[in-house]
């Protein structure tokens, strides 16, 4: 590929997903948006009268779903148009119609919960055995009961939505400051060039095998953090104190209580995967020692983390090849998915390279009734093939799942979401492995497969660990002072990657950049996610067809449970310690045969 960005009409069209599908004709885009405004002003006309007859329950839990089914396609077709290429003026504007028409719609539909747990409990219940399409959204109902002691009136609950744009401040300061006003400086790369540390370059800088370009862009990055120090402090104690307090108000136990309580997660795995990870710390404190090793360093430092101890294989991976790999890695999951998949690619689920404008990154994205596609910047390299299959797995859990359930649960939780995506990965990286004959290439995928244990299940199990800290720190009645947070951080620092690490001064500030402590109690998702995933994989690949089948009726379960429940279909119970246990089973394998090829 030429190193000169395209356009995108210069980019083949097959290798473009076909979005056009879902508006062949974009007046349709103009008439379903008309459509759903009209619909969600008529639906105000079921305000009060919910719990007049099973009927007409039915009739509003449809018609909402409706509603909703069809905003979901006009958001996504006109979001995917703008990530195409963002200055395309028509479709900016497309976007931000289809954001104030989710704002709107939202105001309309907003007495609906309140409304409906008005109804007493008894009554629903009956409703539901009278009237047989109920049935349907019996889970939903049931779940809404749970959560009613936490609901408020009416008039409550509209100021609480009123003051949203208020309470969620904090995290918009914190962008601010983090993506538009914080500045690093610059320092001179590997190459000779001045070049200016940003969020973009600074994960490339630490991969440096020049150590002077790592500790010079880690220096930069943290010294911008700590001159902002007391401001960062004070944003993110009012983000925490908004928790505790939103949580109190809707009278639950905790801050983390809340956030759990909408998967319906008990605390005791948050506990576990905690206390397990805690109790696996050797093995973490082992792979640094490796790392200083075959780095060839007297002493490791915080800056040393990233930089891989086996250089990239340069070989470039065509796009074509990459899909052969995969399809190869997937096979254990059977024809049937491999079969659905290769009609997805055919069919246009994938948009391929970059091009001028083009949203950076990647993604699985589409609406209940749309293709689930795929968005990607396909450089050809080796991390670029575990992205197709990272993006593949959530694409083809959201194909499994729209053509077995219905709308209502037509979608899925984080929680089980990135388990799909997760053993993609694995069972890619699982072939690799074993069909790797060059030592040096065995020693950079074992490497790589370490590195996402490192940073998914130990580095986000210490945030979540940190989450809790804060938050029953505030929860107590202390604040969170810039020097409390220094201080809480570098002792959690030094007890997960060991005291023969060097903790850098600057590391004490590393709580100040991380954006999702801006979203309490979002990571550990992460941490159980790859770990739920890991003894998936394993299953599959030790088990065969029994433990795919299992899975497979997983990819199609959508929401219809609580994902500690759906999880259980493929096999694995989150609510135990065995699959985090045997996720650090696996990490020593990994690290023992790193220290054989040593």
């Amino acid at each position: 590929m030429s190193k000169e960005t395209k356009t995108r009409d210069q980019i083949d069209s097959k290798y473009k997903w076909n979005i056009s599908e879902m508006y062949p004709d974009e007046e349709q885009w103009k008439n379903d948006y008309q459509t759903v405004e009209k619909k969600a002003k008529d639906f105000v006309d079921f305000s009060g009268r919910l719990g007049d007859s099973p009927q007409i329950l039915l009739d509003a839990l449809q018609k909402k779903d409706n509603i909703w089914l069809l905003l979901e396609k006009i958001y996504v077709y006109a979001r995917m148009k703008k990530d195409e290429d963002n200055r395309v003026t028509k479709y900016q504007a497309m976007s931000d119609k289809a954001n104030s028409l989710i704002a709107k719609t939202s105001s309309y539909l907003s007495f609906f919960i309140p409304e409906l747990l008005e109804i007493p409990e008894e009554k629903l219940r009956g409703f539901i055995d009278s009237e047989k399409g109920l049935k349907l959204y019996e889970h939903v109902i049931n779940d809404l009961i749970r959560q009613k002691a936490h609901v408020l009136s009416k008039a409550e609950e509209s100021i609480l939505a009123q003051i949203g744009e208020v309470t969620g401040a904090t995290n918009v300061v914190f962008n601010m400051l983090n993506n538009a006003d914080l500045k690093f400086g610059s320092i001179i790369d590997e190459d000779g060039d001045d070049v200016e540390v940003t969020h973009g370059r600074y994960s490339g800088f630490l991969e440096s095998y020049n150590r002077r370009v790592r500790k010079e862009a880690f220096e930069h990055m943290y010294e911008a953090y700590i001159n902002l120090k007391n401001t960062l402090a004070a944003n993110y104690n009012y983000n925490t104190k908004t928790d505790v307090v939103t949580a109190r108000i809707r009278k639950y136990s905790s801050a983390r209580s809340a956030a759990l309580a909408g998967d319906n997660i008990p605390l005791k795995v948050y506990d576990n995967l905690i206390d397990t990870v805690n109790d696996n710390l050797g093995l973490m404190h082992r792979y640094m020692e490796i790392r200083r090793k075959m780095l060839q360093l007297d002493e490791i430092h915080m800056y040393d983390m990233y930089v891989p101890l086996v250089e990239i294989p340069k070989k470039d991976i065509p796009y074509e090849k990459a899909l052969d790999m995969i399809r190869e890695g997937l096979s254990p999951l059977g024809e049937d998915y491999i079969s659905k998949m290769n009609h997805g690619i055919e069919a246009g689920w994938i948009d391929v390279y970059e091009n001028e404008g083009k949203t950076s990154g990647a993604y699985s994205f589409g609406s209940y009734d749309s293709m689930p596609y795929i968005l990607l910047n396909y450089n050809n390299k080796l991390k670029d093939v575990f992205t197709i299959a990272h993006e593949m797995g959530h694409s083809m859990h959201s194909y499994y799942t729209r053509h077995n359930q219905p709308f209502v649960y037509g979608g899925h939780s984080i929680f089980t979401a990135e388990v799909a995506s997760t053993v993609n990965e694995s069972l890619l990286m699982q072939h690799l492995l074993s069909v790797c004959k060059d030592p040096e290439e065995k020693k950079y995928l074992l490497n790589l497969h370490i590195e996402e244990f490192r940073t998914t299940l130990f580095r986000q199990t210490m945030f979540a660990e940190f989450e809790k800290l804060t938050h029953e720190a505030v929860e107590k009645g202390e604040v969170l002072t810039a020097e409390w947070l220094c201080e809480e951080y570098v002792k959690l620092n030094r007890k997960y990657y060991g005291e023969k690490v060097v903790h850098d001064p600057q590391i004490k500030m590393e709580w100040a950049r991380i954006p999702h402590f801006y979203r309490a109690f979002y990571v550990y998702k992460y941490a159980t996610g790859f770990s739920a995933a890991t003894f998936i994989s394993s299953k599959i690949l030790n088990e065969g067809q029994k433990a795919r089948d299992a899975y497979i009726e997983f990819l199609k379960s959508g929401e219809s449970d609580y994902p500690i429940e759906l999880l259980k279909i493929a096999g694995v119970d989150m609510s135990k310690p065995e699959p985090i246990v045997q996720a650090m089973d696996t990490f020593e394998k990994l690290v023992v045969s790193l220290e054989e090829l040593m």
